[in-house]
Order: structure tokens, then sequence, then C-alpha cells
């Protein structure tokens, strides 16, 4: 398979936490009454404000149902406190024929509708790869939403190519109809070579208990729209449930972990390939990479007491190489 080099290039996984800044916490994907959301967007803004986020996406769907909706709150930014603009796409239909989902970060307000009446594909409408195509291209962080609730097979996630991230985790997703997933997705297209990260998000409409699961924590100079979409693009964020990451060094030998108090930490790999360590209130762990040789990347997973998560992006790893400089992730 051979995608484009323009997209290979701008997605490339970095030493993401090596920029200066601070860590801001972020819920990306949510859903006022501008289209199936029970809150107003100001509603919204002060539940997550008050709930401790430092940024806000309220996604509302882009269909002519709702009136292609891009909902801007910026009354609400403050030096603490910020929104970005944001939708969730649709448009063409997936293999098992329903309507494409695709989450798009930092859209222009004046974004083009589509061709999507409702939710349900029709004729004479771009494809899913063609609206993520042209939210990329217009600046926007692209995330293939998801796959497990929308039954995407592995032929569908291939044809995004211009995509940032796979939502690995949606809190709603999982309260509603617990498929929550994406991880499985995320490792296939790692697997045939894709650069691609992962996100926590909430999906959260208020309509049921879909709020305040799943997050990102992206380290950025201000907590300002144009400097997380940036960090967003770079890949200088991890995804939490809870836990959070103080540092990640990856070398030839070992992974080294920091975090706040866990009871498992894991490193994964190609395939089936992990190493993993388990115990009461670790904070620093060491694992060895000698099951991980055959695997070009590697992504960590730590589990609480209460079985809340938090993961970090893949991080690319070679061993040709007796020796490597170290790696310093967060």
């Amino acid at each position: 398979l051979h995608y484009p080099l323009r997209r290979q290039r701008q997605m490339c996984i970095r030493d993401r936490f090596s920029k200066t800044g601070k860590f801001w916490k972020g819920n990306l994907h949510t859903h006022s009454d501008r289209s199936d959301g029970l809150l107003s967007p100001d509603d919204l803004c002060q539940r997550y404000k008050d709930a401790g986020y430092n940024f806000l996406v309220i996604s509302d769907h882009f269909v002519g149902l709702y009136n292609y909706p891009i909902t801007k709150t910026s009354k609400f930014t403050d030096p603490e406190f910020t929104t970005i603009l944001g939708a969730e796409l649709h448009s063409g239909a997936s293999e098992n024929g329903e309507i494409w989902h695709i989450l798009a970060v930092g859209l222009p307000e004046n974004f083009a509708p589509s061709n999507s009446p409702r939710f349900v594909p029709i004729d004479d409408q771009e494809s899913g790869p063609e609206i993520a195509e042209r939210c990329f291209d217009a600046g926007a962080f692209v995330v293939i939403a998801h796959p497990q609730w929308s039954g995407l097979t592995l032929a569908d996630a291939r044809s995004i190519t211009s995509a940032h991230a796979v939502e690995a985790y949606n809190h709603g997703c999982a309260v509603s109809t617990d498929r929550p997933d994406g991880f499985h997705t995320l490792d296939l297209l790692l697997a045939e070579g894709r650069k691609l990260n992962l996100v926590a998000t909430d999906d959260a409409h208020f309509t049921e208990p879909d709020f305040f699961g799943g997050w990102v924590m992206v380290k950025a100079q201000q907590s300002k729209p144009d400097s997380i979409l940036e960090s967003l693009k770079e890949g200088s964020f991890y995804s939490s449930q809870g836990p959070e990451f103080i540092d990640i060094e990856i070398n030839s030998e070992t992974a080294e972990i920091q975090s706040t108090p866990v009871s498992t930490v894991i490193v994964q790999g190609q395939g089936s390939a992990y190493v993993a360590q388990h115990g009461e209130a670790i904070v620093s762990a060491e694992l060895s990479l000698e099951r991980l040789r055959n695997s070009p990347w590697v992504r960590v997973t730590v589990i609480d007491q209460y079985g809340k998560r938090a993961w970090s992006n893949p991080i690319s790893v070679s061993y040709t190489h007796l020796t490597l400089p170290t790696k310093r992730i967060v």
C-alpha cells in the first residue's frame, strides 16, 4: 500500500513532549443543542470549565438537518480556558452502507457544507475519504471517529489517508452501546506503516452519563486554539480517563515510565508483542523491550486501581543499531 507522501510527512510521529509549555486538558468531541445534544453551547462550556477542563471542541453534526453548524463559543475564552471550532462530518457510505463519521478539530468557520442532508448516504455526495481530505486540507486535525461503534472494516479505515488520529476510546459509545474501541483499527493501520496517533473523547450529548470520561492532555505553550491545534497535529499529547503520565523514556533496551500511582503498566507493540508490570501504587517502572524487538513502534498503557487508563501515542522505534539515543516522550 502506498499513501500520499505529502500526508505521511505531515503526520510523522515526533518526539512529542520535548517542546516547552504545560499540559492542557481538553475534550475534542461534544454535541450541543445545535445538533442532537441536550445542552446549549454556553451550558456545555460552563460545565467543562467547572470540571477543570482547559479547552473544549463542540463538534456538532455537520448535516443539513441541523443547518451544517460550526459552533462558535469564543466568549468563554480566558487565560485558562478556550474553545476550538470543529464538527463531526458525515458523507458517503462505509462498507456496511452507513454514513461516515469524521471528527475535525480546527475547522475554519466558513468551511463549505457537504451535500449531506441527513444521516443517510445519498448519491452525488462526497465519499468519507474525500470529506476527510477536504478537512485536512482546510487545516483541521482529522480523526477517524469511533471505528467499533460505526462497524468500520479494515478496508474502510485504510481508505482514510488524510487523518492524524484514530478515536481509540469514545466514552459515549462505552456508556450507550459498550462499543468504545478503536485500538484494533489503530494497531492494524500501524502494522501497515501508517503514522497515526490516538485520542480519547467523550462524544458527550448529556442525554445520558456520557461526559467527563475520556480526554486528551496536550502539551502547548498556551491554552489558545492555534497553539493547541499545532500540538495536536505534532502528536504532543496523550489520552486519559484519569491517570497521568509524568515521563516516558525509550532506549534500545528498555522503556522507563513514570506516572501517577497505577496498578498496571503495559508496553504494546505490533502483533501480540507486549510486556507488562503489575503491582500496587506503581509510580515508576522499567520494562525490557526484548519481546518487542521486531516491532517498529510501541505504545504505553497504564491502568489504575479503579480500572481507569491512560494511553501514550504510538512511538516509532528502531533496533537496527545496538545503541540508540534516548527518546524522552513526556
